[in-house]
């Protein structure tokens, strides 16, 4: 691929426009030269995902494959590739975003379309990973709505100033396009993320902000790309611990260690989403046993996915493996609310501030 300045004063914005560009002007050059165009393609393949014990993270290994405009059986990708690039440069171009909803339907008046939206999904994936940058910086969001965050941070877009301690019961909605949001100033001393919403409104309503300094932050579930970034910017920038709480049931777990270690699917942009450093508050197996919680028993699929957990490198650490197989022993799950048996207020009054210091 053609050389694009590395310059840090680059915006990120302008560093995928240049590598569109790069490119362009590699095929340009190879048709002028009368060779044929070739991409490297980096294999998002499972063979060639790992886990880095270092980074804490999955990492893409050494692994590509090449399409080539002399294979006619590679023709159609690369005219969606290149098609697709040149959306994308165009949105950067003019500063603007497209869903990848909106992408799909703009592709149909291309004459190489895609045939659904996992097919036009996995070619913009194909771009991310081909120019090393996120579908974010390429102009591209998702159609899911950002998380909540409620708190005193002060960020700026664009030339509004927005306090998320002052923006409605909800507080702030995290925008798909973080990294253009500036950190402008913060009167807390940590985060709290909470897989649910109903948790989120508990926490507002108990003034959990207040009484732990904190940044309380809605997952809506599974934490979305932006979420996950904001989470790692507010970590690193901020310097600000960062704590998560989910349900105690693996799918809770798993929602936890995607922030923390990242998914193997976005091994390429991991080093952008993943948070090592945070940490899991709960709801632990030993939270279950110790707090009385009411429960449900484990389904066959709930055993099935805490043995794969056990085997997963990122749930090596010795704690891990403890809960792992003391929920497979107990043979039971709870949900966050399940701390309402002891009032609305207990989970700020009690559980949060017992946990905290234990961890602190």
């Amino acid at each position: 691929m053609a050389s694009v300045e590395n310059d840090n004063n680059l915006s990120r914005k302008e560093i995928a426009y240049n590598k569109l560009k790069g490119l362009g002007q590699d095929i340009i050059d190879d048709v002028s030269k009368k060779n044929i165009p070739v991409l490297k393609v980096p294999s998002r393949g499972t063979s060639n995902i790992v886990y880095d014990d270092e980074k804490r993270y999955f990492v893409l290994g050494d692994r590509y494959g090449k399409r080539s405009l002399g294979n006619v059986k590679q023709i159609k990708k690369i005219g969606q590739m290149v098609y697709l690039a040149n959306f994308c440069k165009d949105l950067v171009q003019r500063e603007k975003t497209a869903t990848i909803r909106e992408m799909y339907y703009v592709s149909e008046g291309w004459g190489v379309g895609f045939d659904n939206q996992q097919e036009s999904n996995i070619v913009g994936e194909d771009i991310e990973v081909t120019l090393g940058v996120s579908r974010e910086d390429l102009g591209l969001m998702p159609e899911e709505d950002g998380a909540s965050v409620y708190g005193d941070l002060l960020l700026r877009e664009g030339d509004l100033e927005i306090n998320a301690l002052r923006a409605g019961k909800s507080g702030y909605t995290i925008s798909p396009t973080i990294d253009e949001v500036e950190f402008v100033d913060h009167n807390v001393k940590r985060v709290i993320a909470v897989e649910t919403m109903g948790m989120f409104h508990r926490m507002v309503q108990e003034k959990a902000y207040k009484k732990f300094d904190t940044l309380i932050v809605g997952l809506k579930g599974q934490a979305a790309r932006a979420t996950r970034r904001f989470l790692k910017r507010v970590n690193e920038e901020l310097n600000l611990p960062v704590y998560i709480c989910n349900d105690g049931d693996p799918w809770g777990f798993h929602i936890a260690m995607v922030i923390m270690s990242g998914s193997a699917k976005l091994a390429h942009v991991n080093h952008d989403l993943a948070t090592p450093n945070a940490k899991f508050l709960g709801v632990t197996a030993s939270d279950i046993i110790n707090y009385e919680l009411p429960t449900d028993p484990l389904k066959d699929i709930d055993v099935l996915r805490l043995k794969e957990l056990a085997k997963d490198p990122r749930y090596q650490d010795t704690e891990w493996q403890n809960e792992i197989k003391k929920m497979l022993k107990i043979g039971k799950k709870a949900e966050q609310q399940a701390f309402s048996k002891y009032g609305l207020e207990y989970v700020v009054d009690t559980y949060f501030p017992e946990k905290l210091e234990a961890m602190e």
